[in-house]
């Protein structure tokens, strides 16, 4: 009998601790893999800069934007300009736009991502709407700017040489009703 209590005492042990593990890795799974992403540029994910001190390069590359919407958000987003050239190096500017198309003020957040996946370590941004709750008020239309410019460093990158076209894409998905402040729809 004490050998089965043992073995049961093992199991529950093992058990507890395979449902701690899951927990953690549950509450940190995003931030760890958000912090991966950024380090890496795995997934399209962008480096963030405060400025761009970059000497311009020769190279162009064509940035291609798209923008697209939740279906439970009742915005219209787009890009301003569907391409822009861009020297390696060079700071650009590009604007989306998005209108509020409902009878009340919504709050939208809008998340990113850069294809080809392997270009989103050399794609830095210096300012962004990017994760900001966007308020717009009923029929209004705001511009966002999205500064930005590619690394220099991906002319090291014997991968990048086939690489002259960069997409980048933003969604952006329902935050609140500002009428109903709990979030639903």
């Amino acid at each position: 009998m004490e050998k089965t209590k043992m073995k049961n005492l093992k199991a529950l042990m093992l058990a507890m601790l395979a449902l701690g593990a899951s927990g953690a890795l549950a509450v940190y799974a995003v931030p760890l893999y958000e912090m991966f992403c950024k380090v890496t540029g795995f997934g399209g994910t962008v480096q963030r800069a405060d400025s761009n001190e970059s000497e311009q390069i020769d190279r162009v590359i064509t940035i291609r934007f798209d923008g697209s919407v939740d279906g439970s958000l009742p915005w219209k987003f787009k890009p301003v300009q569907v391409t822009q050239d861009v020297r390696v190096g060079e700071t650009a500017l590009a604007f989306y736009e998005a209108t509020n198309l409902s009878d009340h003020a919504i709050t939208g957040s809008a998340v990113f991502n850069v294809t080809p996946h392997k270009a989103g370590l050399y794609f830095s941004k210096i300012e962004c709407f990017c994760f900001t709750e966007q308020t717009l008020q009923p029929g209004e239309t705001a511009s966002m700017p999205v500064t930005y410019y590619i690394e220099p460093d991906i002319m090291d990158d014997r991968k990048m040489n086939n690489v002259h076209e960069i997409t980048l894409s933003y969604s952006f998905f329902f935050q609140r009703d500002e009428d109903n402040l709990d979030g639903e729809v």
